[in-house]
């Protein structure tokens, strides 16, 4: 099973087609050909793409969901 993290977007390259998404303080580049983003977009990452923008709220729920389930060692 594979899952998508949300992240928030610090910068886009749109010569590159990348942009650096954070991740809790983790900065990662993320290829930006499937969806236009803008600094400031909420967005869902996986194996190195934005697959779709989030909104806010949607990105909080994810993130405590998934701290939930990392605390059932």
């Amino acid at each position: 099973m594979c899952v998508a993290m949300p992240g928030r977007v610090i910068y886009v390259s749109s010569e590159e087609n990348t942009a650096q998404v954070d991740f809790n303080g983790n900065h990662v580049t993320a290829r930006t050909g499937l969806v236009p983003v803008s600094v400031g977009d909420q967005v869902l990452v996986h194996a190195g793409c934005i697959l779709q923008k989030v909104s806010s709220t949607q990105a909080e729920e994810l993130n405590e969901l998934f701290k939930e389930l990392g605390a059932y060692k």
